[in-house]
């Protein structure tokens, strides 16, 4: 098979991890809301083992999609800013965290919308910096539920909402700068 038919195969297996990643989405809040955290633990690192998993075979299958392009990010953010939420529901977790990570996706996604109603191209692809943010957020996640089981305490988990912040200030700047500088090359080319 070569290339350009592999790219046009829309449900292979990264695909499918995605997908399943998606559908565990509503499973690890429904056990964060009936404080089965125990649960919610495994199917976050289900997700993670997942989000692992399809990245690697679509690289080394030569399975990469554009739909996989936009899912795997989508995944992400959907269980991400899901745990957030309900964490925060639940006060383990500063509302004005969760109002920082929730803006910083919500800007992102709004510039991807503009950027493919106006036809301009744009590189989706995340960088080094969003990459370690995705970790950071996922990082304090598990320590907040790890919290809420009472296996660690409160001193431990500051550290991981530090550098989660810091690192999502940072990426939201850098993805919007990046952003504005390609809305300026594109703008320069057409001129």
């Amino acid at each position: 098979m070569d290339r350009e038919s592999r790219a046009d195969i829309l449900i292979n297996l990264p695909n499918s991890l995605t997908v399943l990643r998606i559908l565990l989405v509503p499973v690890f809040v429904g056990f964060l809301l009936y404080e089965y955290f125990d649960y919610a633990l495994i199917t976050l690192l289900v997700a993670a083992v997942t989000d692992g998993l399809d990245g690697a075979i679509a690289r080394i299958t030569d399975q990469r999609t554009r739909l996989g392009e936009y899912l795997d990010p989508l995944a992400d953010k959907l269980l991400l800013m899901s745990a957030m939420v309900t964490l925060s529901v639940l006060h383990f977790i500063p509302v004005w965290a969760v109002i920082l990570v929730v803006s910083r996706d919500a800007i992102l996604l709004t510039g991807t919308i503009l950027a493919n109603l106006t036809e301009i191209d744009i590189d989706i692809a995340p960088t080094w910096l969003g990459k370690g943010t995705t970790l950071a957020q996922i990082c304090y996640v598990i320590m907040v539920i790890l919290f809420a089981t009472g296996r660690v305490s409160a001193e431990v988990v500051i550290p991981f909402l530090a550098i989660m912040v810091i690192l999502t200030t940072g990426s939201g700047m850098h993805y919007l700068f990046r952003g504005i500088q390609h809305l300026n090359s594109s703008t320069k080319k057409k001129s």
